[in-house]
């Protein structure tokens, strides 16, 4: 009975080293904006990146429900669900900022994709283009939960108060994993726009 017990924590345990590794495997092969570091600070980071193309939509309610209720319609334009033409490659993160009173939920597309190449969106999925720029950021692990995000973001302000850095936009919240990513492996992060000096 113990050598039966012994055999299966040993399989448990393989079990949950292929789960990392897969994930692992699967972060890493995901796509991610190129940007170019101008300075890093502990957990903080200036970044500037170039020109991006996103799948955006707008939501309300608060933030948990409208990153929920855009993520299927932005993943139904990518998987080609809904409209005709190829499917276009997930990429991380998932971004959400508010505008006015609602949420804008992003999915960035695939380096190399312009606004003239890529399939036409149906529903309330729209296509832009974000111009380069310059970004704060601070990345932190663990459950997205309002208070995690609120406490980085005060920490993030506070750092570029503290430089003489002048925001230019509302912080956004970046989402790099799936849900079913353990909470102390998955990267979040704030973004602030900072002016250009």
């Amino acid at each position: 009975m113990a050598k039966f017990t012994w055999i299966l924590i040993a399989a448990a345990g393989a079990t949950a080293v292929a789960a990392v590794g897969a994930w692992a495997w699967s972060t890493q092969n995901v796509e991610t904006p190129d940007y170019t570091l101008e300075k890093a600070d502990g957990a903080i980071e200036i970044r500037r990146y170039p020109a991006l193309v996103i799948a955006k939509i707008e939501k309300a309610g608060n933030r948990g429900e409208a990153v929920r209720a855009a993520f299927s319609p932005l993943a139904r334009y990518i998987t080609a669900k809904e409209r005709p033409g190829e499917k276009i490659a997930m990429t991380a993160p998932v971004t959400q900022g508010r505008d006015d009173d609602d949420w804008v939920v992003s999915f960035i597309m695939p380096s190399g994709r312009t606004l003239e190449d890529l399939p036409t969106p149906t529903g309330s999925v729209t296509l832009a283009e974000i111009p380069p720029r310059r970004v704060a950021a601070i990345r932190f692990s663990g459950r997205w939960t309002d208070d995690r995000f609120a406490e980085a973001k005060d920490r993030l302000m506070a750092w570029v108060s503290a430089q003489g850095l002048v925001p230019s936009g509302t912080p956004q919240y970046a989402y790099y994993n799936d849900p079913f990513t353990p909470p102390f492996l998955r990267r979040n992060e704030v973004l602030i726009d900072i002016s250009v000096p």
